[in-house]
């Protein structure tokens, strides 16, 4: 359930594109707090804001701010009637939380896409990597340009992390190498607006012409320790999804030499589970050369029941690392970075430069 705070701020921290980050007094003391300014307005110093705290209380990593939900004393205007597109949209996204945004779909009528969006039916071979954290999105990049520097490459957002795509300051840092960010499902704030993953990836080939799309959840993930209990899971479907709209899907395994857990060392469960039991069409699926004997043996191991359905592709890793190293954001996933889990990364990265191969 929701844990409500009441506060003022004290000191707007930082910005980047879609968000603010405050420091917010409270009865709990001073609290880090972000707010979301197309939904609640732009937060100034000492506006009173409510807040919910619940991630904060549980002392959850990616998610761990305060929320604004209202500036109560400084409602922002109802959005413009100025005949603004973006205006016209009917997508309701968070459908009925109070929060709920209403985006323009990419193929609504009022959308400047409607026709291209209506005839499209088709990737035409395009090539789509699919991860399960948005922590492999920046590593992929970099496994891409590495060989293809000119590639256009559109990012489709699924809705099991963030649903706001301006939550992600990787988002932000990326904005100059991506032709642009499709949120899809529940998820919204993205370039475009989709409604399904489906039309998403017709947007990223018909729309934003894209040489080659990424498909990820945003910022976060849901995770019980079970089998099936994690959101990321649901990238097997977006594999059926790619084979069924005439793509090239490209499986980018989530590897790791540095995770403490078990069941995410070698190759994670969840890729296990999302390749092996969900994804009912093929994929490649890229293996890095060059990783540590053990853990090569390893992910061999784990893998060879998927090879019956998808395609094991070798991949060189030469030049990937320099490649990772220059990457314009920081690489970190689940608070380790380059050097702390290099095969996670690198595993990212080989997956781009197979996807590069294809185009």
């Amino acid at each position: 359930m929701v844990r409500w705070r009441s506060g003022t701020v004290r000191a707007i921290r930082r910005r980047w594109r879609g968000a603010v980050e405050l420091d917010v007094e409270t009865a709990d003391g001073v609290l880090r707090a972000l707010a979301y300014p197309e939904l609640v307005g732009d937060p100034q110093e000492h506006d009173r804001v409510l807040l919910n705290v619940g991630a904060l209380v549980m002392g959850l990593g990616t998610g761990g701010y305060a929320l604004v939900v209202a500036i109560p004393d400084r409602l922002p205007p109802d959005p413009s009637a100025d005949g603004a597109t973006r205006e016209a949209g009917h997508l309701v996204k968070a459908r009925y939380t109070p929060l709920q945004a209403i985006r323009l779909g990419v193929d609504e009528e009022a959308s400047p896409h409607r026709a291209v969006m209506a005839a499209a039916d088709s990737l035409d071979g395009m090539p789509v990597v699919t991860a399960d954290l948005h922590s492999a999105l920046p590593a992929v990049l970099a496994g891409i340009k590495a060989d293809k520097p000119q590639a256009t490459i559109a990012y489709v957002m699924t809705d099991g992390g963030a649903l706001p795509a301006w939550f992600s300051r990787t988002l932000d840092g990326l904005r100059d190498h991506l032709a642009g960010t499709i949120t899809t499902g529940q998820a919204f704030g993205g370039d475009l607006e989709a409604s399904t993953v489906h039309t998403g990836l017709l947007a990223a080939r018909h729309v934003l012409a894209a040489d080659i799309t990424v498909v990820a959840q945003g910022p976060g993930n849901l995770g019980t320790g079970t089998a099936w209990g994690f959101s990321g899971v649901a990238l097997g479907e977006a594999v059926n999804a790619i084979a069924t709209l005439g793509g090239r899907p490209v499986g980018s395994l989530r590897v790791s030499d540095g995770d403490g857990r078990p069941r995410h060392r070698g190759v994670s469960h969840h890729s296990l589970t999302a390749y092996g039991k969900v994804a009912l069409l093929p994929a490649d699926l890229p293996v890095p050369d060059g990783l540590e004997p053990r853990l090569a043996a390893e992910i061999d191991a784990a893998l060879a029941p998927l090879a019956a359905r998808h395609r094991l592709v070798r991949v060189r890793t030469d030049g990937l690392d320099e490649a990772l190293r220059a990457s314009p954001v920081g690489l970190s996933t689940m608070g380790r970075g380059l050097d702390q889990d290099h095969a996670y990364f690198l595993t990212a990265a080989a997956a781009g430069r197979h996807a590069a191969s294809l185009i």
